[in-house]
């Protein structure tokens, strides 16, 4: 099968559903925002203040390179990592990619705008900037909505979606 990318706005759950994905599948799991602030020592709004976006998404690209190469392994991307062509390209080269969607109203209850992620400023803005991914992430192998279900359910779902693949 190759690396599972799971891919989807902030607060989908990638993480949180990649760790267990990852589990029930017997797989290492890799959450590449975390390789990222590794690799910068720095975590990601301090990249995006003092680096730039440019910075974040060369070190992001980096990463993903990483992981890919993994072989066995789901892969929680951050947010706007698939929205890349480059990036897009490489992940169905390499795997099987997953959707994990929700409504914008689920999403921001799950990341309201404390600062904690530096494209999210209000609500307006986090709903623009979905709007502008969601076709993106479309373009995914696979779709599950997140939106209704615990972790443990959203994590069986995706391994449900991807046996039925095969």
């Amino acid at each position: 099968m190759g690396v599972v990318y799971l891919v989807g706005f902030m607060g989908a759950g990638k993480t949180s559903v990649g760790r267990r994905v990852a589990e029930l599948l017997g797989s290492d799991f890799v959450d590449l925002d975390a390789r990222i602030e590794a690799s910068a020592g720095a975590p990601i709004p301090e990249i995006f203040r003092t680096r730039g976006e440019p910075e974040f998404r060369r070190l992001e690209r980096a990463e993903l390179e990483r992981a890919s190469a993994l072989g066995n392994a789901v892969v929680a991307l951050g947010g706007g990592a698939f929205c890349s062509p480059k990036n897009a390209e490489l992940v169905r080269s390499t795997g099987a990619s997953v959707y994990l969607e929700a409504p914008a109203d689920v999403l921001f209850a799950r990341c309201p705008p404390d600062g904690s992620r530096p494209l999210i400023t209000t609500r307006d803005a986090m709903e623009a900037l979905l709007e502008r991914r969601r076709p993106l992430y479309a373009k995914a192998d696979l779709r599950v909505d997140t939106s209704r279900l615990s972790v443990e359910e959203a994590a069986h779902a995706v391994v449900a979606a991807l046996g039925s693949r095969s």
